[in-house]
């Protein structure tokens, strides 16, 4: 199995902003690419508080669900996971992957990743990541931070992990939320080398008299 071919994990986790992992979805799906989902416990809360939707704790109903959310009913491979699954493929180094994405991440689940802790599956998995040397990409959605959650992302980093906090631009002129929303799957997804976002990049000055 080549690198390009190998599955993807997306972990979500209880954090808001939902829509940055249903964007990823979306986008990813839609290049027919291979995903690995695993949402953790808090998740279903955040689900009910901010879209006052029911997430179904059922692997196969969550593929339905998930699928629905993003708007893509058919292409790529959706694979959905229980939380408390830790027996499941991705709680092995042995299970072959392209990396991972956790987005949105919490700020407990950045600090029981800092601490090597492995309670549900999608804490496992990631923990697998940084020990088999793959790619890592957090997305930490919190504001302020504190010194304790910029010790532990400084951790995460040092071991490997990219660090990429849901921070939109506004050069590529943005038209709607989901327009600041899919800058920051785009740079997500670039560090894991996925270029499947409509994005307009920097490129530099536009004539001489500019500036």
């Amino acid at each position: 199995m080549s690198s390009s071919s190998l599955p993807l994990i997306l972990g979500i986790t209880g954090a808001s902003g939902l829509i940055y992992a249903v964007r990823a979805l979306k986008f990813l799906l839609e290049a027919d690419c291979a995903v690995e989902l695993v949402a953790s416990k808090s998740t279903y809360m955040v689900w009910q508080a901010e879209q006052s939707v029911r997430m179904p704790v059922e692997a196969v109903q969550q593929e339905q669900f998930w699928r629905q959310q993003a708007g893509v009913e058919t292409g790529g491979k959706l694979t959905c996971h229980p939380w408390g699954d830790v027996g499941a493929t991705l709680a092995s180094g042995s299970f072959r992957t392209a990396g991972m994405v956790v987005m949105p991440c919490s700020m407990s689940t950045v600090a029981k990743l800092a601490a090597g802790l492995s309670s549900d599956l999608l804490e496992r998995a990631a923990d697998v990541q940084l020990k088999e040397g793959r790619k890592l990409v957090i997305v930490p959605r919190e504001t302020p931070f504190s010194l304790i959650h910029l010790r532990n992302l400084t951790t995460l980093a040092e071991a490997g992990a990219r660090i990429v906090p849901a921070i939109p631009a506004w050069y590529h002129n943005p038209q709607s939320i989901e327009d600041l929303v899919d800058f920051v799957v785009a740079r997500v997804l670039d560090q894991v080398g996925l270029d499947c976002v409509p994005l307009r990049r920097w490129e530099g000055h536009l004539g001489k008299d500019e500036g």
